[in-house]
This record gives structure tokens, C-alpha cells and sequence, in this order.
């Protein structure tokens, strides 16, 4: 091989990737929510996640993709391990529609009659679309023309290489066909595409310069080198993601070990020269990439069951762990539906974590307040690696909407953030409330720690996610009132002397921060729902046009004696 066919080797490969880049890309945006609903199928039964797993990877040509959805998708609860290994077996079987659109017809018809005309098309579409469905068509019709391009540089590259590597006589023994098993590993790993090293392996085996059974080698190398992928890929990841990529690894181990068996069997049948003159050998190869993947899916189906309770006990430790986030996932973030749902829900977790502290912290003592301080910082990290993953999150493209839910969930996180510290010192203040001596006072205390934990119960996030907001609403409008009718107590009892101006005014300090408490949960629980989609949403309404609204049904007698509240500003969260 010279200087020129090497040129045309890499340059040939570069528009390979391109193409099938283009194309995912472009499959990806089109569909649109039908990858969701797709997926969403799977959730009925390990068939039908198997049917989803093949349909939608033939679908979008990346494996990855789908991998990566499936992964938001258990994050999410929407489908559980079993479910989403039966997904994973069936994008090994759709990534084979590579091989079968190379061999029926990328070698089979002049490229340049229908590549170049695709590619003037689909970049007109890409022009005149803008952000039409249509021109997410055309960038895929692009990158379609592109392979094949790309391929037939690939196919000129092989032409008479077997004059110059004795690739027969090396793949005539087990040893040889392990080093092309172990080739084939290497190219995927170098190129990180399973697609492109099974292009390569077609050409090869179009031009003559590589046996069926050494192809077939190479096809089971490629396969494994897909295990290299998915382990860079779950490094930092959850620990479903985790799971996920082991059930691949397995997956790919166990049915390339039986391939490789076979093909020591067969060999010598496979590499008759009769063979090659009686059937076409590209077709052949995506056959048994085909086949080989499929008997995989037989041989790993009836021991689904024990591998996924194996693996449902493995790396426990990382959820053990609270300060580290559970569903979110670096390799969701270029589907950013499913990484919005991760982060929703991740929000979720916190809100959960934030009530539970809110109420300890209400009602405990000064010895407590070394884990409330603790479980704070641990609230707070949580927060600040969701502002990470929400600004990693706004570098992706979003739809309009999607873009206007990253500032409501970083202002649902200030809140929660802020419910937290108000938490750690809330619990200091527990022996000044011992010390009160007048009765009034303690059952004004009593009854306003009463109503925040009416308040902290309404506004926590359970698994539901679209929940609405009245309720806290209502609730806030008792706390108001019973907050300034307290703050009214303590100041008459300051003046009658029931309180020293010491005791009243460490008081006032520490209901206010009682009080803000409760403001903190109402508002997170308001903007809760704007994180949903518009179809599910409670209406955001203004605290103030609630209060008018409820002052305008209330007597007189009910209405607060004050109207001054601790307003905090809405600004975002600083993350470090």
C-alpha cells in the first residue's frame, strides 16, 4: 500500500464518519419525540424492548444512541434493567443494517449516479429548512450521500492488497483468525465506530483481499471493540449506566466466543474457493453478522434473569453515597428530553432530602444540629452539581421550550438550596424557644411550626412529577397570617414585660427564619411546574394575586394585622 492509497484510506474513512454523523445527526432531530414514544413501548415487555432496541437503532444507524437513551430512561423509572438489556440486544441486532445498506447498495451501483445528487439535495434542504423537520432530512440525506462516497474510497483503497499481505494463508488457522479477531478489536477502539471497521471489513471482502472467514474474524472483533465504548462512556456515570454497559460487555463476550468457536469449526468450508465463486461474499458477511448477533440474543435470553439480579447488586456504593447525583448522566446530555427528565428528577431526590431536613431541623434540639449541619452540605453539593449538568445541558441544542426550563430549575434548586441553610441555623435556635416562659408565646411558636410542616409536606416532590401548586398556596396564606399575628404577639409581650428586649428580639429572629422557611418551599413548589411539559403545568401565579384574591373572600377580622414580609431576590444559583 503506497502513500496515495493510504491518503485515500484516511480520507476515505473521514468521510465515512461524516456521513454517518450527518446522518444520525440528522435522524435524531427529525424524529423528534418518536425516539421517546418508541422506547417508551419497551416498557410493556422484554420482547418488545428487544423489537424497539432493533427498530429504532436501524432507525438512527448509532447503537450509541439508542444506548444512551435507554440509559435516561432506566435514570428515569421508566424502564428497569431487564427491560433495558432486551433494548440492548436489539441494537446489536439493528447496528447490523450497516453492513446490509453497504452490501446491497453501496457495491452494487455506481456511487457518484445517486451519492452527489443526495448530497446537492439534502444540503438544499438544510438550507431552505432552518429548523424544520425537513431540514434535519437534509442534513441526513447529506451525510447518507457522504458513506457511500467515503465507501468507495474505502473499496479503491483494497483493490490487490492481497498481492502484498498473504491475508489467505494467515486466516487458514485458528491462530491467524484470532489475530484478525483481535484486529478487528483494535480498529474499532482506534476509530470508535463499529460501523466504520465493518465498512472496512466489507470492502476488504468486495475486492478480494480478505477471506469470508478472516472477514468474519474481523466482524467478531469489531463487535467487541463496541465494549471499549460503552466502558469510556460510563467512567463518572451512574451506577444504572453502569449496569447497562456491563450487560453489553457480557452480551458481546460471551456471543463473540461462540462466534469465534464456529468459525474455527467452519473454517475450512467457508474459505472453499467454490463458495466464493457461488454466492456473493459481502452478502454473506452482513448475513452472518446477522446471524451471529441474533444467535447472541438466543443465547442470552433464558439468562437474562440471573445476569440482571448479579448486576442489580453491583455498584451499590455510588448510591450509597447521597452527595452524588443518582440520575444524572453525561451520556443523556445530547438527548436533552431524557437529560431534562434526569434532572427533574434528580431535583425531585433533593426536594425529598430538603423537606426531611426542614422538619428535623423544626423540630430539633441544639445537640442535633452536627448531622442537620452535615446533611446541608450535602444538599448544597447536590445543587451545585446540578448547575453543572444544567450548564453542560444549555450548551446542547433546545427547542424553545426545553431553553426555558434551565433558569426555572436552577431557580427551583436556589430555593431548595436556601431551605437547607435556613435548616442549619434554625436548629440553633431551638434552645431560645425552650427558654420562653409565656404561654401565649410557646402555643404561637407551636402553632407556626405546625403550619411550615403542613407547609414542607404540600411542597415536596413526590415520585409524581406534574404536581400542582395550589395546595402550598393555600397554605402559604395561613402561614402569612399567623406569622404577623406571632411577630404581633412578641412585641406586645416585649412591651408588657412577659419578654426582655434580648429574648423578644432573638425571637422575632428566629420565627423569621421559620417563616422563611415555609416562603422557600411555596416558591419551589410553584415553579415546580414549570420543569413539566406545557401540557401538564399548574399555572405560575403571583403570590401577591393569590393573597388579593383570598383577602378579597376573608372578614375582617381574619385579615393580618401586618403585611411586611422577608422577601429574598430571585437570583440564581452561584455555582463553584
Amino acid at each position: 500500500m503506497d502513500l496515495s492509497n493510504i491518503g485515500n484510506l484516511i480520507g476515505g474513512l473521514g468521510l465515512f464518519l461524516l456521513g454517518m454523523q450527518l446522518m444520525t445527526n440528522g435522524l435524531k432531530r427529525a424524529a423528534g419525540q418518536t425516539l421517546r414514544k418508541a422506547l417508551e413501548a419497551a416498557t410493556k415487555s422484554r420482547l418488545r424492548g428487544l423489537i424497539s432496541g432493533t427498530a429504532i437503532t436501524a432507525l438512527v444507524q448509532s447503537s450509541s444512541a439508542v444506548t444512551v437513551a435507554t440509559i435516561g430512561f432506566v435514570n428515569a423509572g421508566l424502564l428497569n434493567l431487564g427491560q433495558s438489556v432486551a433494548v440492548i440486544y436489539g441494537c446489536n441486532i439493528g447496528t447490523t443494517m450497516t453492513g446490509w445498506l453497504v452490501a446491497t447498495i453501496g457495491f452494487k451501483f455506481k456511487i457518484s449516479a445517486f451519492a452527489l445528487p443526495m448530497i446537492g439535495l439534502g444540503v438544499v434542504m438544510s438550507l431552505v429548512g432552518g429548523e424544520k423537520r425537513y431540514a434535519h432530512l437534509g442534513t441526513s440525506l447529506t451525510g447518507f450521500g457522504l458513506f457511500f462516497i467515503g465507501l468507495s474510497f474505502l473499496k479503491g483503497t483494497f483493490t490487490g492488497l492481497e498481492n502484498s499481505i498473504p491475508f489467505e494463508a494467515i486466516g487458514a488457522t485458528g491462530y491467524g483468525l484470532a489475530l484478525f479477531v483481535l484486529a478487528g478489536f483494535m480498529m474499532t477502539v482506534l476509530i470508535q465506530s463499529s460501523s466504520a471497521a465493518m465498512a472496512i471489513t466489507l470492502s476488504m471482502a468486495a475486492t478480494g483481499a480478505i477471506p469470508l472467514a478472516a472477514a468474519g474474524a474481523l466482524v467478531i472483533g469489531a463487535n467487541l471493540g463496541t465494549t471499549s465504548t460503552a466502558a469510556l462512556s460510563v467512567i463518572g456515570a451512574t451506577s444504572n449506566a453502569k449496569r447497562i454497559a456491563c450487560a453489553h460487555v457480557f452480551f458481546n463476550l460471551i456471543t463473540g466466543t461462540v462466534g469465534l468457536l464456529l468459525l474455527l469449526g467452519l473454517s475450512g468450508i467457508i474459505n472453499n474457493s467454490d463458495l466464493a465463486q457461488s454466492f456473493d461474499l459481502v452478502i454473506l458477511l452482513a448475513l452472518f453478522h446477522t446471524l451471529f448477533n441474533g444467535v447472541g440474543v438466543l443465547i442470552m435470553w433464558p439468562l437474562t434473569t440471573p445476569m440482571v439480579a448479579f448486576l442489580n447488586t453491583r455498584f451499590r456504593r455510588g448510591d450509597e453515597d447521597q452527595a452524588k447525583a443518582r440520575y444524572l448522566d453525561k451520556n443523556i446530555l445530547e438527548t436533552p428530553p431524557l437529560a431534562i427528565d434526569a434532572m427533574t428528577r434528580e431535583l425531585g431526590r433533593v426536594s425529598r432530602m430538603t423537606s426531611t431536613l426542614a422538619k428535623q431541623a423544626i423540630s430539633a434540639e441544639v445537640s442535633d444540629s452536627a448531622p442537620i449541619k452535615a446533611q446541608a452540605i450535602t444538599i448544597n453539593k447536590l445543587i451545585v452539581e446540578i448547575g453543572k449538568f444544567n450548564q453542560k445541558l444549555a450548551q446542547q441544542q433546545l427547542s424553545e421550550e426545553s431553553s426555558q426550563i434551565l433558569p426555572s430549575a436552577m431557580r427551583v434548586a436556589r430555593y431548595f438550596n436556601e431551605m437547607a441553610r435556613l435548616s442549619s441555623l434554625i436548629v440553633e435556635y431551638s434552645e431560645r424557644f425552650d427558654q420562653i416562659n409565656d404561654s401565649s408565646t410557646q402555643k404561637d411558636i407551636y402553632e407556626l411550626k405546625k403550619i411550615t410542616n403542613k407547609m414542607l409536606d404540600a411542597a415536596v416532590v413526590e415520585d409524581e412529577l406534574y404536581a400542582s401548586s395550589s395546595e402550598t398556596r393555600e397554605v402559604l396564606h395561613k402561614l402569612e397570617n399567623k406569622y404577623q399575628k406571632i411577630k404581633q404577639h412578641v412585641l406586645d409581650a416585649m412591651i408588657a414585660g412577659r419578654l426582655s428586649p434580648d429574648e423578644g428580639t432573638n425571637l422575632l429572629d428566629s420565627l423569621s427564619h421559620i417563616h422563611r422557611l415555609g416562603e422557600q418551599a411555596e416558591k419551589s413548589s410553584r415553579y415546580w411546574s414549570s420543569l413539566s411539559p406545557v401540557e401538564h403545568r399548574s399555572p405560575v401565579v403571583e403570590r401577591h394575586e393569590s393573597q388579593k384574591h383570598k383577602q378579597e373572600q376573608e372578614t375582617p377580622e381574619d385579615k393580618p394585622e401586618e403585611k411586611q414580609t422577608e422577601k429574598s431576590p430571585d437570583v440564581p444559583l452561584a455555582v463553584n
